[in-house]
């Protein structure tokens, strides 16, 4: 292995010195629409569930039917992660755009269902698009980024963008529930309306580049890489000649296997807690506040993630990731552990509401805008195994996710709320300590020194 030091990024130069341009904000709408859908479709069926139980006449589903119809979709996301890591290194640009096509067929689909079970197999589909997503999009934006705002691209691109899907969802349903439309096609509005932000840039995502590092590091073609170069820089550069990375993917594998343990895990943690709140939240806990599904949900969104993202993005290269992630669990753990400690005592819905919400800005402030946006799988590992591991990542997270699809509702039956909501509490703060223990600080860094990958 090469020591870090000038000449380890000095092909990478011209990228890693570039200002933010017109390029890097196309990048950020192409990749960040497929995470908007993400928020969008994961949140909204947690809002719609009533209107669904309304519209097939059954009072309420069984605990087996509610942990399949949130969790299908985690499951597929899982599987569809696992996938695409691989085939993202044969070309990142090779299957983008397909991932939202996928997502645009499914969302689609889910308007037309008949019963609950033909809903269940549609999101499992859905939720493989979004697998696929949140691969090739996280990687893509971080190999496109400069070394000063590459935190900030990615927070931008997943972290905000999933929290206004999810608003904008909660919007939706109160909007048409005002309007007095049906019960029956309230949630199938809902629902089919996902297709829009990902049918919104197949074109797009078809269109950009291959990333100007994996032409260089993995194809090895350098008048490819000066196209792409100029393309993202906006002018012509003088480029340093490239260097094909011959270091085996088993090498890599093995001496950054702590580094790929630490990604995956504190994804794993970060998901069992929050999708607690994503998946529940707007049932269980708006119903234990006494407040509606919609309006919970919109102000879990706007009041709180949605603030936390943009304090997130304002720090994200200046404070640094470990920071911001030990700060964020900790904060949501303290947050849930007085919500847990003060309900009952709540003088009027808002209150709760304020103390719940507070860990959603905890929240996304650190963990969601560093190990949710994708950012560890980017920046921890090299070029070459980069798209296997991001793969990992996101199906660690995906598998904590659906662990509380599964989990959360028998536990919340069996031990009550105030301890449930304890528990999740305790994870934030085990998860704040194995960041501390494991996690590397890579702000500012040139993403070859910051992954260490090799480029002698």
């Amino acid at each position: 292995m090469a020591t870090v030091g000038a000449d380890r990024t000095s092909m990478f130069a011209p990228l890693d010195r570039s200002r933010w341009n017109a390029f890097h904000w196309k990048s950020v709408v192409t990749t960040g629409m497929g995470v908007f859908t993400d928020g969008y479709d994961l949140s909204s069926i947690g809002i719609v569930l009533p209107f669904i139980l309304a519209s097939f006449g059954q009072k309420s589903l069984t605990s087996w039917q509610s942990s399949l119809l949130t969790g299908s979709a985690l499951v597929g996301a899982a599987i569809g992660a696992l996938v695409f890591g691989p085939l993202a290194n044969r070309g990142r640009k090779r299957f983008y755009g397909l991932d939202v096509l996928v997502l645009t067929i499914a969302a689609l689909a889910q308007a037309f269902v008949q019963n609950i079970d033909q809903l269940i197999a549609i999101r499992f589909l859905l939720g493989f698009g979004v697998g696929a997503d949140y691969v090739l999009s996280p990687v893509i934006m971080g190999e496109n980024a400069n070394a000063r705002d590459r935190g900030k691209s990615l927070a931008l691109g997943f972290g905000l963008t999933w929290g206004i899907g999810a608003a904008v969802a909660g919007l939706a349903t109160m909007v048409l529930n005002a309007c007095g439309v049906p019960a029956d096609w309230v949630w199938r509005i809902v629902l089919g309306l996902g297709a829009i932000p990902s049918a919104s840039v197949i074109y797009l995502r078809r269109r950009l580049p291959e990333t100007p590092r994996y032409v260089a590091r993995v194809e090895g073609s350098s008048a490819a890489y000066e196209r792409v170069v100029e393309a993202v820089v906006g002018q012509p550069a003088a480029i340093a000649p490239v260097k094909r990375d011959d270091t085996s993917a088993a090498v890599y594998f093995k001496t950054h296997a702590k580094r790929i343990a630490t990604a995956c895990l504190l994804w794993f943690l970060f998901d069992l807690v929050a999708y607690s709140s994503i998946l529940f939240g707007p049932n269980l806990i708006a119903k234990s506040l006494g407040v509606s599904s919609g309006l919970f949900q919109v102000v879990m969104e706007l009041a709180f993630t949605v603030p936390g993202a943009l304090v997130g993005l304002a720090l994200i290269d200046r404070a640094g990731r470990k920071p911001m992630q030990i700060i964020g669990f900790l904060g949501m753990g303290a947050s849930l552990v007085l919500f847990s400690l003060l309900r009952g005592h709540f003088v009027g819905p808002w209150v709760g509401l304020m103390l719940y919400g507070a860990q959603n800005f905890m929240s996304q402030m650190g963990p969601g805008s560093v190990s949710a946006s994708g950012m560890l799988g980017v920046e921890l590992v090299p070029t070459k195994i980069r798209g296997t591991v991001q793969g990992w990542t996101v199906a660690s997270g995906r598998v904590g996710a659906a662990i509380t699809a599964f989990v959360f509702p028998p536990l919340f039956a069996r031990v009550g709320e105030g301890t449930a909501i304890l528990l999740l509490g305790a994870l934030c703060a085990i998860a704040a300590i194995c960041t501390w223990v494991l996690l590397p600080e890579t702000k500012a860094l040139p993403l070859e020194e910051a992954a260490e990958e090799s480029v002698a």
